[in-house]
């Protein structure tokens, strides 16, 4: 679009609607196969680009930190890589399946038949309860085809979003965490990892979320503060020499009590390990032991392990070898039927008070009771404690007993572990600290990752279990598919050598109704972009991938799951560099949250003050850095609007002004303003290979703005004048540091450098060359020098209440004798500008300008 027509008044809005459309057209972004075919690995630069997750809308920090990924993706491709930067949507998981019940007012029943006529009873979120029993129940098929109607619709809106915010993605390359590929892809890897023995299922305590009623990862925890009580409570010595006063604060899990235990160098205890009491109300024996996670300090100093109260007493029960008695059930609430060891008539009925009962008023009850019997010694004491939660979730977990698949992750290898510490230490870390961050995960990790999930919208776990002959599930009898006839959904597939009719009845089969976990899944994202086990010479190009661009808070799950399954299969680490971007925070320097309802939504940001400027804002940020943002005063953002207009008001100008054919650069100062923009050219290229994107905009926005409020203003009369000798050097500098400036700002301002480039030039500024040094020989000091002296005269004008374009009949200017060289190198220019019509120059240490004689201004 060179030489298009030059708007009369340039402006931003309109622009993204307009480029988005002609970069779609042209296929500015597309990724070049057959160039990167040619070229190889080394000449292509891949993104593994987080998906986000389709539940919802984005908010203002994935502005913030798309923008970051995509101002390193613009420079690689104008330095000449063939850049594969697809785009991924998390279809699948928890927050998906929650969006959908309280969207369409429903819940997944999988008992229930299919309904090909079903219609939700709310549409488009009219629906006010969230509560479960105001949901109406479907099949897990109904349920499904709402959950992808849903997310098909959100990602709509996301596109449409990120094609606003300039995202330089190819759309061609995009992949859904729910489709059949990706299914495919993600029941391929976890079946090498069985085959390999890394994945394993196993009954054992889980961390439990009663609301999604499924398994929780320790990657997913989040501790927060809750109110909570010690209970004071009296077991009983069997030799009937007293009671032992232990705090606790969860009572009503007495029932499922199972030891009491005490550090081993507690004094206060040594006499009762190897004893046994009872416990209050039920009269179960249970023993003392000893353990050094036991806190001498913590309450009385002596704790009851129960099955399970925390993730301490799952590390007792397994440690201590002791029997497993769960009252709770997956719902939350005490089960109907108590533990064997709970006997006498007392003991039964007392249990009976709290069957059926939730977590909270089974402890009010048994608090009643305890009181009642007198073996709550005083008064519960209240106070504030750290409790685990699903970091999506609202209720704090409970911890029941469940089967689940596991891969391993070295919390129980040490070469495993120790291996993917060397991967991380052989990876570039943007910033370098968040190394530190992955290295305390990996070296904090107390099991293997759990996998399995009991819900309904997401990649079934592939495989069957062979029925014995009472119709139970033989857990070592898995029957796996053959690998040529993936996807499959076990729930309706049926295994070789079975037909349908075996399913379910003894000595035939049944289907494994779990689904991955979305981290499973979301694990695998260079393998479903880059199309691993599916398109063999698109993988050899782009993988291992150049960049992994994320958040900090999702280290711990997607960077080392990621990680893992690489080391798994590939054994290598899946990318050369991470790009870590920092939190977005409000003006109380809060991060920015859902659930602390101080989210920012960027479609109102970006339709008041342009793309551009949003752009200029996240670019502001270093990788790593909080950002604050106030949507009531985005001032780096009005900043960024500025800069983005003049940009296009100062090539419209430089643009007046025609270059002569065989034009060259004459003039000091012309050539000093080139040599300094080379210096500006080499300060940005290092800032970007760098992954310092903040740092290359300061040095070129810093240059742009003496360029055109010196620079400009300093040369502007000679380039008017066709008849002065050195309009040819100053339209030919003007030219040549527009176009290098708008390629400096083009990863930044995207738009304004755009439409700004299309006036005269051809094809993209996207796809022009980054720009080198010129090699202009000139003294820096010139350029800065005279502009030193223009303040200096616009100054004595400003104090003495004159215009600027009042002409000054005489000044002294004194500087030192380079300086004094330097100004008249340029003396011309600053004549001009200042209409100064005489100059006298005297010696001084600094520069400055004195004795200013106005022309006598008309009355």
């Amino acid at each position: 679009m060179a030489d298009a027509q030059i708007p009369d008044k340039p402006a931003l809005e309109g622009l993204e609607t307009k480029w988005d459309a002609a970069w779609g057209a042209q296929g500015t972004y597309l990724f070049d196969r057959a160039a990167a075919a040619e070229r190889g690995r080394g000449g292509v630069f891949s993104v593994d680009t987080p998906p986000p997750t389709a539940s919802g809308s984005l908010h203002i920090g994935h502005v913030f930190s798309f923008t970051h990924t995509d101002l390193k993706v613009r420079f690689e491709r104008m330095r000449g890589k063939t850049v594969f930067y697809p785009m991924g949507w998390d279809d699948n998981g928890l927050p998906t399946e929650r969006r959908v019940q309280n969207y369409y007012g429903v819940r997944c029943d999988p008992s229930l038949p299919y309904d090909a006529d079903f219609t939700p009873p709310f549409e488009g979120g009219d629906n006010k309860s969230s509560k479960a029993a105001d949901q109406v129940p479907i099949s897990r098929r109904n349920f499904i085809e709402l959950c992808e109607r849903l997310t098909v619709e959100d990602e709509k809106h996301f596109e449409a979003l990120f094609r606003q915010l300039g995202l330089s993605v190819d759309w061609t390359q995009t992949y859904r965490t729910i489709s059949d590929d990706t299914i495919r892809t993600s029941q391929l890897a976890f079946l090498r990892n069985f085959d390999r023995g890394e994945a394993y299922q196993a009954m054992a305590p889980t961390l439990w979320d009663i609301d999604f009623r499924s398994a929780i990862a320790q990657a997913e925890l989040e501790d927060r503060d809750q109110p909570a009580a010690y209970h004071r409570v009296a077991f009983h010595r069997t030799d009937g020499s007293g009671d032992i006063h232990i705090e606790t604060t969860r009572p009503e899990l007495l029932a499922a009590c199972v030891a009491l235990v005490a550090h081993p160098d507690d004094e206060r205890y040594q006499a009762s390990f190897g004893t046994t009491v009872r416990t209050p109300l039920f009269d179960v024996e249970v023993p003392v032991l000893a353990h050094p996670l036991a806190q001498q300090d913590k309450g009385s100093g002596i704790a009851m392990i129960c099955t399970f109260g925390d993730v301490t007493d799952i590390i007792w029960w397994r440690e201590l070898d002791l029997p497993n008695r769960t009252i709770l059930g997956q719902d939350g609430r005490v089960i109907a039927d108590a533990p064997d060891v709970i006997t006498t008539d007392a003991a039964k009925a007392a249990y009976a008070e709290l069957a059926g009962k939730t977590v909270f008023s089974a402890k009010k009850r048994i608090v009643e009771l305890l009181q009642e019997s007198g073996e709550l010694i005083g008064d519960p004491k209240p106070f504030t404690h750290p409790v685990k939660f699903y970091e999506k979730g609202d209720r704090p977990l409970e911890i029941v007993s469940t089967r689940q698949w596991y891969i391993r992750n070295g919390a129980r290898d040490t070469d495993l572990r120790d291996r993917l510490v060397e991967l991380g230490k052989g990876m570039g870390w943007h910033p370098d600290f968040m190394r530190v961050r992955y290295e305390n995960w990996v070296g904090g990790l107390t099991g293997d990752w759990l996998v399995s999930r009991q819900r309904f919208f997401g990649v079934p776990i592939p495989v069957w279990y062979a029925l014995d002959e009472n119709g139970e599930r033989d857990y070592e009898r898995v029957l796996t598919p053959d690998l040529a006839l993936l996807p499959v959904d076990p729930t309706t597939d049926v295994p070789a050598g079975y037909t349908a009719e075996q399913r379910g009845v003894p000595g035939g089969f049944d289907g494994e109704k779990d689904i991955f976990d979305t981290w499973a899944t979301s694990s695998l994202t260079p393998q479903l972009a880059g199309g691993w086990e599916r398109d063999p010479e698109l993988w050899n190009l782009v993988a291992p991938f150049d960049l992994r661009p994320q958040g900090q808070d999702i280290i711990r799950t997607w960077l080392f799951s990621t990680m893992l399954r690489s080391a798994l299969e590939d054994g290598r680490a899946p990318w050369t560099d991470a790009a870590i971007s920092g939190f977005i925070v409000d003006p109380d320097r809060k991060k920015m949250s859902k659930s602390k309802g101080n989210v920012v939504t960027p479609a109102d940001i970006l339709a008041q003050h342009g793309t551009d400027a949003v752009r200029y804002w996240a670019a502001s940020s270093r990788l790593g850095a909080d950002a604050a943002f106030d949507p009531q005063n985005p001032t780096q953002v009005k900043i960024g609007r500025r800069l983005a207009i003049k940009v296009l008001n100062a090539a419209k100008f430089v643009l007046s002004f025609p270059v002569p054919e065989g034009a060259e650069i004459t003039h000091a100062i012309d050539a000093s303003m080139l040599a300094t923009l080379d210096q500006v050219v080499r300060d940005a290229t290092r800032a970007y290979e760098a992954y310092d994107h903040a740092r290359a905009l300061e040095v070129t926005e810093s240059f742009f703005w003496t360029f055109c409020d010196d620079y400009l203003e300093l040369v502007k009369e000679r380039a008017y004048n066709q008849t002065d000798v050195g309009q040819a050097s100053a339209a030919l500098a003007l030219r040549t540091a527009l176009s290098t400036l708008l390629r400096l700002l083009a990863p930044v301002l995207a738009f304004a450098a755009e439409e700004s480039w299309s006036w005269f030039e051809e094809g993209s500024v996207h796809t022009a060359s980054w720009p080198e040094p010129l090699g202009i020989e000139g003294d820096p000091a010139v350029l800065s020098t005279v502009s030193g002296a223009l303040i200096g005269v616009r100054r004595a004008k400003t104090e003495a209440k004159a215009s600027q374009k009042t002409p000054v009949t005489r000044l002294t200017l004194a500087a030192d004798p380079a300086t004094i060289a330097a100004v008249q190198l340029a003396e011309g220019d600053l004549k001009a500008v200042g209409r100064i019509a005489e100059i006298e120059y005297a010696a001084a240490d600094t520069l400055t300008v004195s004795g200013v004689e106005l022309a006598p201004q008309e009355v």
